[in-house]
């Protein structure tokens, strides 16, 4: 299944509470309830001004329905082509 990092656009998102973070997390997972299994949010990454979501979906428009029906921005959706890490640079 398809791999996608989601590129939020939320001013001041690095100061956002954590029950601010709380209540986006619940309205995620909501979403996710009603879209139904095929969906799923895996982590994200909050810096000063962007949230970077990490999700696994079976097509692009599924994350966008999502992001849609949340009211979250999705400025920037790339499908990942390859995953790499320290371990990559072992022979």
């Amino acid at each position: 299944m398809p791999k996608y990092v989601i590129e939020r656009e939320i001013p001041a998102a690095g100061r956002l509470s954590s029950a601010d973070l709380q209540a986006i997390s619940q309205k995620s997972c909501g979403v996710l309830q009603k879209l139904g299994p095929s969906i799923q949010w895996v982590e994200s990454y909050v810096t000063d001004d962007k949230i970077y979501c990490v999700y696994i979906a079976p097509n692009e428009q599924l994350v966008r329905d999502h992001a849609k029906q949340g009211g979250f921005p999705a400025n920037r959706i790339s499908e990942v082509k390859r995953v790499i890490n320290p371990t990559t640079a072992e022979a």
